[in-house]
């Protein structure tokens, strides 16, 4: 298993960022707020989970280790693969994701595209004694950029929303809405979970 990788951001797309790591380009799935923190041309260190299939070999990245082992996690509930799993993560913090399923609060399990209430139910009865009580005290690791500038987090929440298979249109409308309000606030994590309540209402 890769547990981490530590080297020069080469590359970011809405998706994925490019680690160069002793001259081998390593691609990575990584959440909206995780790429917001790796800028290219600078160090970082991402944790990562290699996912094996058949036909392909895929590494998702993580701001910590905490965030990785809930990924790896949250796949054991039936039904919950990859993808699923990435976009809880771009929907709620790990901690986040504690606290709903301690709480049985299938409504925050619910605005992650792609769970229904007959999903969130299930994930509940299946993780409830898997994930273990919020932690509060996980950080990203070093070599992380700081939080996006004002001037970067739009496109991010975009793109994390076009991603978790919202029309682009309707991200784009969610994000202006979202940044008329957003004041100084720019972590991608708050403001990607704000444009989706919204979109959720709609």
């Amino acid at each position: 298993m890769i547990a981490f990788l530590s080297g020069r951001v080469a590359g970011r797309t809405g998706t994925t960022a490019v680690i160069e790591v002793r001259g081998v380009g390593m691609t990575v799935q990584c959440t909206p707020a995780t790429l917001a923190r790796l800028q290219v041309g600078e160090p970082a260190t991402v944790a990562t989970s290699l996912v094996v299939r058949e036909e392909s070999l895929t590494l998702y990245g993580f701001a910590d280790d905490d965030e990785r082992d809930v990924f790896e996690r949250v796949q054991t509930a039936s039904g919950v693969g990859p993808r699923l799993a990435l976009a809880m993560l771009a929907v709620h913090t790990p901690d986040a994701l504690r606290r709903a399923v301690a709480a049985e609060d299938t409504g925050a399990l619910t605005q992650v595209p792609g769970i229904g209430k007959k999903g969130a139910q299930r994930i509940v009865l299946e993780l409830k004694d898997k994930l273990g009580a919020p932690r509060d005290v996980s950080g990203p690791f070093d070599g992380l950029a700081a939080p996006a500038s004002p001037v970067s987090w739009r496109p991010q929440v975009v793109s994390g929303l076009v991603n978790l298979g919202w029309p682009a249109k309707d991200a784009e409308s969610a994000a202006d809405a979202v940044a008329a309000e957003a004041g100084d606030e720019t972590d991608v994590t708050v403001l990607l979970r704000a444009a989706l309540r919204r979109l959720s209402r709609a």
